[in-house]
């Protein structure tokens, strides 16, 4: 039974009973949140979004299970020990995002520290909802006490599922949305003590401070996280960082030592202004040279920072280049930061470029017009979401969009450190029907050994058919070599990758774990 409760006019008890509904409703919001930015901050991390999503909601979900079975053992001080529950979640939710943070650069502490995290919120999860409904029953009937408690707390996670994705992620990030939430969580505890004052006593007025001297850490800590956000920042770059921000859809980092300009999409490298030549001339001039006929629309799927884009627009016949990005201000950036446009030459302002923000996956389906070459210049497939765009279905999609004799090439990971996936990605193409398909790599010293396939329809004739006079660093005999694997990078066998059964995300994560360990 809930605890005895002093004889209250009806205002006061009608007070009591919102406040409560109240608790259930930020309970369900606050639980929510603290499950997605757990799994998103782990994914973000180490990558494999699906298996962290779902390790997560199941050891939150178990736990949760423990909490509420235990609750039943719970007969006493109900009230107090709501308010206690409710103020430890509000600090470990709250510091849950910044101690993830810490752990993962500073200490080899990174996965029990998840795993304690999700256990112990779970399990204070699992008490709210038994807490709330017995605290209830002086309130209510028993039917009209569970539907409320319920729906509210269900109310609340569906908020939580809206906010999350489109105002936590995008505006605020993953850091300080923890932090705000532990806060909204205290305010549980905070409207409990005001409401039920007379029937805590001197108990109620020690988790008063108890809750203000909690909060006022976790304030504390939101209110001066944009510098710990730079320092943790600092600490994974080995470049003073000259632009950092979280958009809908990833962490986009620019970092500046000495002539070293790079780029980071998450924390993964994607390119170092010392070496980025020799990445994007294997990426667009190998298909440009060997290429028998004319190329005047090309499409480029990635490569928003216009990289790949300042390589074709050394070719006068080109009339058009269509660059999909999937991250508009990956292209604004592109086209307004004084170190990119440095390095991409103002590319993406050129007459001849189009920008279209969108899936590429989505832009190959609703896409009419056929291309001469389609370039692939995506992020590895690091997760399930961007594995989809190295499937089998995408590469079917791109076939439809090239032309009969036209050319593809697909920047393909590494041979040497993801091998697997390299001869995976290059099969998949393969079986797409692109019956012509010729790997090749080349050393990019900020990447190591790095691969590309290129592809056709039709047999393509390794000669070159124009002039390299523009490039760095290729000539005709690195040019040849490139196609050339020593035995230690020669295929393997391996599975082709399909949307349901994505097996270049094992074999790119099981890899890279490898060479990390």
């Amino acid at each position: 039974m809930a605890d005895q409760q002093p004889t209250l006019a009806p205002f006061a008890k009608q007070k009591q009973s919102i406040t409560l509904i109240y608790a259930a409703f930020i309970a369900g919001l606050c639980s929510i949140i603290y499950e997605l930015l757990i799994a998103t901050t782990v994914s973000y991390f180490m990558g494999d979004s699906v298996k962290f999503f779902s390790l997560t909601i199941g050891l939150y979900m178990a736990a949760m299970g423990c909490g509420s079975y235990l609750s039943k053992y719970i007969t006493d001080k109900l009230l107090q020990r709501f308010v206690i529950a409710e103020i430890l979640l509000g600090v470990i939710g709250g510091v849950s995002i910044p101690l993830l943070y810490f752990t993962y650069t500073t200490t080899a502490l990174f996965y029990p520290t998840y795993v304690v995290l999700t256990l112990s919120i779970g399990f204070l999860i699992g008490l709210e909802i038994p807490f709330l409904t017995r605290l209830m029953e002086d309130y209510q009937t028993l039917k009209s006490n569970i539907a409320n408690i319920l729906s509210f707390d269900y109310l609340g996670a569906l908020i939580a599922t809206l906010a999350f994705p489109f105002f936590l992620l995008p505006v605020m990030g993953i850091y300080q949305s923890s932090l705000l939430f532990g806060l909204i969580n205290m305010s549980i505890a905070a409207v409990v003590l005001i409401s039920f004052k007379i029937s805590l006593g001197k108990t109620g007025r020690r988790l008063q401070w108890l809750t203000v001297i909690m909060s006022f850490v976790v304030l504390f800590m939101l209110l001066f996280s944009s510098q710990a956000l730079k320092q943790w920042d600092q600490m994974l770059y080995n470049g003073r960082i000259v632009h950092s921000e979280q958009t809908p859809y990833q962490k986009i980092t620019l970092t500046k030592s000495k002539d070293d300009v790079r780029l980071y999409l998450n924390g993964v490298l994607q390119f170092s202004s010392v070496d980025e030549y020799r990445y994007h001339e294997s990426l667009v001039m190998v298909p440009m040279t060997y290429a028998h006929k004319p190329i005047t629309r090309v499409l480029v799927l990635g490569a928003g920072d216009g990289l790949a884009v300042r390589e074709l627009l050394k070719y006068p016949e080109i009339q058009q280049i269509v660059l999909v990005d999937l991250d508009s201000r990956m292209t604004e950036l592109a086209t307004s930061n004084a170190h990119l446009i440095n390095i991409n030459l103002s590319s993406l302002s050129n007459r001849k470029v189009k920008v279209v923000i969108d899936d590429a996956f989505v832009f190959l389906e609703k896409n009419q017009q056929r291309f001469d070459l389609i370039i692939n210049d995506l992020p590895d497939p690091n997760s399930i979401a961007l594995s989809r765009l190295y499937s089998k279905q995408y590469y079917q999609l791109a076939r439809q969009n090239l032309t009969s004799d036209g050319l593809m090439v697909t920047q393909a990971t590494s041979p040497f450190f993801v091998k697997p996936a390299f001869w995976s990605i290059a099969k998949t193409i393969q079986a797409a029907g692109f019956t012509y398909t010729y790997p090749y790599h080349t050393n990019v010293p900020s990447f190591g050994d790095w691969g590309f396939v290129l592809s056709a329809l039709q047999p393509i004739n390794l000669t070159p058919k124009r002039s390299l006079k523009s490039s760095l660093f290729l000539n005709e005999e690195s040019l040849s070599s490139m196609f050339v694997f020593a035995k230690d990078l020669q295929e393997i066998a391996v599975e082709v990758n399909q949307i349901d059964k994505p097996v270049v995300l094992d074999y790119y994560l099981n890899s890279w774990r490898y060479f990390s360990d």
